[in-house]
């Protein structure tokens, strides 16, 4: 089975190639329920990121449970609230990256996606509306064809930086919206490709 050159051979980046990159998240959502799951997936991804910040991929994958458990479960609620004793202990955490800056703005960023959620009704809604729901797929012959920013990725940066944000630079915003599927790269050989 030909999949996208970067995937290796290690077996979590096959798993999150096969089963995540660049499956439309919440595209199809239509309940309470779907919404919310589709937001806390989206939240998932930009903490997830923006602590990639500098380093690869892989690396923060083998850490995504330890960052699921100390950001409880990726609720944007809980880590909005979080206070300075808690933002210590995640700063001194083994399981995540332990960076305070990156720390620091995950819990600003969970107060400016709040705020998205109210203004938009879900920041489902607010982040496919800028491709108005309907995923970029841009069937790239090779990897080294798959830009690390595009128009899309610095407009959408642009906003969530305009909104408080932090660590979303268009190189990561890119990189969500590619998790996400809002954009599809998978190359023209992968398996996953549009046909």
């Amino acid at each position: 089975m030909t999949r996208c050159a970067w995937v290796g051979d290690e077996q979590i980046y096959i798993d999150y190639h096969d089963k995540e990159w660049g499956i439309p998240v919440g595209l199809s959502a239509k309940t309470k329920a779907e919404v919310a799951a589709a937001d806390r997936i989206h939240f998932e991804f930009l903490i997830l990121e923006g602590a990639q910040a500098g380093l690869s991929w892989i690396t923060i994958l083998k850490r995504r449970a330890g960052y699921k458990k100390a950001y409880d479960n990726f609720d944007p609620e809980k880590v909005a609230k979080y206070n300075e004793n808690k933002i210590q202990n995640l700063i001194t955490d083994p399981d995540i990256i332990r960076n305070k800056l990156k720390v620091r703005s995950s819990v600003k960023n969970a107060v400016s996606f709040l705020d998205i959620q109210k203004e938009f009704g879900s920041f489902n809604s607010y982040i496919w509306s800028f491709v108005d729901g309907t995923p970029i797929v841009n069937s790239p012959e090779a990897t080294n064809d798959v830009p690390a920013t595009s128009p899309l990725s610095d407009k959408v940066s642009k906003d969530l930086k305009k909104r408080g944000m932090s660590f979303v630079g268009s190189t990561i915003i890119y990189a969500h919206l590619q998790a996400t599927g809002i954009i599809n790269d998978h190359t023209v050989d992968c398996f996953k490709a549009k046909r």
